[in-house]
């Protein structure tokens, strides 16, 4: 029995401190990590110009990193790890934001400091996920995905929210279309039947009166109809490094899957 006890606890001890360290993270080599190479040069050179004017406007800093692995852990606890390591935005202010792509894990998070919470919400960065970023990945199209991605953060952080909700608006989600055709041509089924059943009635009626009453009552099969429930410290560079001064993150955000 003690052999028996003695096993047990070094089996929990073993197994419970498995994420109690910080994953390994790469390094902050500029606003643009692209660890999982998805990126071209020029597109790296594009979005840090883009990422630059975004600081320089609103004091905001955005960094996008692609990730070759995820190292076991969830993309929601890997996502502020790296935003407090990494130092992400600035003192004070804790308005840093991370764009995460981990495609062998076909995962994606947006990451927001604390700071910046009320104005960049869980639903829209849901929003810029689901209709900006995962279409364009399910089609293998990360450069796209990315991009799109950058430009919608940027839109909110710079007061253009408004814009991002309408082209929402504009080009709905593939599967709510779905439901709603489905939906639809269901309705469509049960309008059909319903006046199949009122004709084949009326002229059961009309032949029961030409005949008079029999006696028998003939059932000629009925329906029954039941409901169904149907139950998101500016930039210090030298070299080409950076260290943020922020790193307020706690988890605000949303992730999505392709």
């Amino acid at each position: 029995m003690r052999v028996l006890i003695a096993l047990l606890f070094m089996s929990v001890f073993s197994l419970g401190p498995a994420h109690a360290a910080d994953p390994e993270f790469p390094t902050l080599s500029g606003r643009i990590v692209d660890a999982a190479g998805l990126l071209s040069a020029e597109q790296v050179r594009n979005l840090t110009i883009d990422l630059e004017a975004l600081e320089e406007k609103s004091t905001d800093q955005l960094v996008v990193v692609t990730l070759p692995s995820l190292q076991g852990y969830e993309i929601e606890e890997f996502g502020y790890k790296l935003g407090r390591h990494w130092g992400i935005g600035q003192e004070g202010k804790d308005n840093g934001v991370l764009l995460i792509v981990a495609p062998q894990e076909r995962k994606v998070r947006i990451e927001v400091g604390s700071g910046l919470e009320p104005i960049l919400t869980d639903a829209l960065t849901r929003l810029i996920i689901e209709n900006g970023i995962l279409p364009r990945f399910r089609n293998g199209d990360y450069r796209g995905g990315i991009r799109t991605g950058v430009r919608d953060i940027i839109a909110v952080l710079t007061g253009d929210a408004e814009e991002l909700k309408v082209r929402a608006r504009q080009s709905p989600n593939q599967t709510d279309d779905m439901i709603s055709a489905i939906i639809l041509i269901v309705w469509l089924i049960i309008f059909a039947i319903v006046v199949w059943s009122l004709v084949q009635s009326a002229r059961q009626g009309n032949t029961r009166s030409a005949k008079g009453k029999s006696g028998k009552k003939k059932n000629a099969g009925g329906w029954t109809w039941g409901s169904r429930g149907s139950s998101g410290g500016g930039w210090s560079s030298g070299g080409g490094g950076f260290s943020g001064g922020g790193g307020g993150f706690s988890g605000g955000g949303s992730s999505g899957s392709w």
